[in-house]
C-alpha cells in the first residue's frame, strides 16, 4: 500500500515513454511529467493525442480526487486543533 502512488506513477511514465513518439512527442517528458504528476499529465497527454474524451474524463476525475483528498486533510486538521 506504500508504494501504490509510486508504482501508478511509474506505470504511467512506462505508458507516456512509450506512446508518445508514436504521436510526435517527447518520450522523456512526457515520461516525467506522467511520473510526477501523474493521472493528471496523462488526461493531458490524452486531450493532445485526439483521446479528448477519455483525457478529459482521467482529467476531471483525478482532479476531483485531489480536491477531496485535500478537504477532508484540511478537516482532519481543524478537527485535530480543536481537540
Amino acid at each position: 500500500m506504500e508504494y501504490s502512488s509510486f508504482l501508478l506513477g511509474l506505470i504511467i511514465a512506462i505508458y507516456l515513454a512509450i506512446d508518445a513518439p508514436k504521436h510526435h512527442k517527447r518520450p522523456w517528458l512526457w515520461a516525467i511529467l506522467g511520473f510526477i504528476f501523474g493521472p493528471i499529465a496523462l488526461g493531458i497527454y490524452l486531450i493532445q493525442t485526439d483521446r479528448k474524451v477519455l483525457g478529459w474524463i482521467i482529467t476531471i476525475l483525478s482532479i476531483l480526487i485531489y480536491i477531496i483528498f485535500f478537504i477532508i486533510v484540511i478537516l482532519g486538521v481543524l478537527f485535530v486543533s480543536l481537540l
